[in-house]
């Protein structure tokens, strides 16, 4: 089943984004792998392409577990969760409707 993922960040989270990048990048290839990805990215503090030090105020991923205690745990063992980035964390079941 499909679970979004949805976090906020802490403010200035900029800096403790980059810190713990690379390894939350390479846990999102391990999914988009094996095909289990739907999306993934963050939420832009400003409407920009390029968001520079305004950074960032959360993210979003829609990835498929076999159960929404596998996705809470996934969500639980992210590096920004480690690294601080996150403040607030929410998991729940997605239906896929479109496209």
């Amino acid at each position: 089943m499909w679970y979004a993922i949805m976090s906020e960040d802490n403010e200035n989270s900029l800096p403790l984004r980059a810190t713990a990048r690379n390894s939350h990048i390479e846990r999102l290839r391990l999914l988009a792998a094996e095909a289990r990805l739907l999306i993934a990215g963050p939420h832009p503090a400003i409407d920009a392409e390029e968001v520079g030090e305004a950074g960032f105020t959360g993210s979003l991923v829609v990835a498929e577990f076999d159960s929404l205690k596998d996705a809470r745990r996934w969500a639980d063992e992210d590096p920004y969760v480690a690294a601080g980035v996150y403040r607030d964390v929410k998991v729940k079941p997605f239906k896929l409707v479109l496209p």
